[in-house]
């Protein structure tokens, strides 16, 4: 007879949901590179970004977990109900580069700050890095060991720690958080779309929607068909979960901000060009510590995140052409998945050898998201409003109000960006 699973331990589980991991892997070392410039550059004046992405991000991710727990599909296998297949293949495209180039950027990344702690060739931690994530993805369940990981990532509430330790101006902070000082140069857009394109990333959308889908086979079954009756209650847990992670990413995301604006703008460092720049934000806290700390927040991060965007590239092709997809499986059971998995990371170890800057990589990859975004979003809020996809779980209220309200903020900064660079 099979023993209950003791009440605490249920509770540690069930927190551990694919909208924490996502939220988790959504402060990867792109991200912390871009809140650490944007705090270098514009002090505080970036940060009503956060503010503002926070439900939108977290409405954006309910949204696509709806879309895989309903349905037991991924995103890429429901557009091609409604949408055409050339429509549905060029976005995957789209998203697929976007994760290749955020892959190598990660993985530099990654290989600058074991550098850092050590010395030694950066070029070759990244594609060791790499080799890493991709066989653990092939021969170890990732959601058996994203759990440990995350323990890493606890380095970087070392920002929220360095902000109370410093001289903040508390009385600025909340001003530029809730009123937005916008300014109309090419620099100040550019960092507005890669803050949301970091924050607000295509690869999370396909990965929560395939973690859902994953979730149900592993409890045997889709609670949506089997279960109607527990319907709302699985659409509370979703929500509950998602909101958690996403709180959790936004909250790291806005202590960078204020942390870098506080120390490194304040010392007159505006432009960060390498990883032990950006490390010394964390100095008022960490003292001689301060590059293993951050190395420990880029790498934890990184070995998060890596899998997640390999894995969502994956998910969205295998969709796409019809394959089998799930990491639970053998390579002999999904071949065409872990090929695109496979390929995916390879692809961004080779780009990590192109030796380009880092911080320079890691913002472009956050642009390249931010533009990747728009369409994407489009073509699920489609999905999601569709009765011949969803029925009569068809986001309505403010749930659709704030899919399409991210929407259109994601198309409208990046055509800021782009009629700022020609006005330039």
């Amino acid at each position: 007879m099979t023993k209950p699973v003791p009440r605490h331990r249920r509770s540690l589980f069930n927190l551990l949901g694919p909208g924490l991991i996502t939220g988790a892997a959504d402060d990867d070392p792109s991200g912390i590179a871009t809140y650490s410039q944007a705090g270098a550059q514009t002090g505080f004046g970036l940060l009503w970004t956060v503010f503002l992405t926070t439900p939108f991000m977290t409405a954006i991710q309910i949204i696509s977990a709806r879309i895989g727990a309903v349905t037991g599909r991924g995103i890429a296998a429901n557009a091609k109900i409604i949408y055409s297949r050339s429509l549905v293949f060029a976005l995957i495209a789209l998203l697929c580069g976007a994760n290749i180039i955020n892959i190598a950027a990660d993985l530099t990344a990654m290989g600058e700050a074991l550098q850092m702690l050590g010395g030694g060739p950066p070029h070759i931690y990244a594609a060791a890095f790499g080799l890493l994530c991709l066989t653990l993805e092939i021969f170890i369940s990732y959601r058996r060991y994203a759990p440990y990981l995350k323990s890493l990532t606890l380095a970087l509430f070392a920002y929220v720690a360095a902000a109370f330790s410093i001289n903040v101006p508390w009385g600025e902070v909340f001003t530029a958080t809730f009123i937005p000082r916008l300014s109309f140069t090419a620099d100040y857009w550019f960092l507005v779309v890669a803050i949301l394109g970091t924050t607000i990333s295509p690869y999370l959308f396909f990965w929560q929607a395939a973690e859902e889908v994953e979730e149900d086979r592993l409890k045997r079954g889709n609670s949506f068909k089997r279960s109607p009756q527990r319907a709302q209650a699985r659409l509370k847990e979703i929500s509950l979960d998602t909101w958690i992670g996403m709180a959790f990413s936004n909250l790291v995301a806005f202590f960078i901000i204020v942390t870098t604006a506080a120390t490194l703008h304040k010392g007159g460092v505006t432009d960060i060009q390498t990883a032990s720049q950006a490390a010394e934000a964390l100095r008022p806290i960490a003292g001689p510590f301060t590059f293993f700390v951050f190395a420990a927040g880029i790498i934890g991060t990184g070995l998060l995140a890596v899998p997640v965007l390999a894995g969502s590239a994956a998910y969205a092709a295998a969709d796409a052409f019809g394959w089998r997809s799930s990491l639970e499986l053998t390579v002999m059971q999904a071949r065409g998945f872990y090929l695109i998995l496979g390929g995916a990371t390879c692809l961004g170890i080779l780009l990590a050898f192109l030796r380009i800057d880092p911080i320079k990589l890691l913002l472009w990859s956050a642009v390249i998201n931010g533009i990747a975004a728009a369409p994407i979003m489009a073509m699920m809020m489609g999905i999601v409003t569709s009765k011949r996809v969803l029925g009569e779980y068809t986001v309505k209220t403010w749930l659709a109000w704030a899919g399409w309200g991210a929407t259109a903020l994601m198309g409208l900064t990046v055509f800021a960006l782009i009629a700022s660079l020609f006005l330039a």
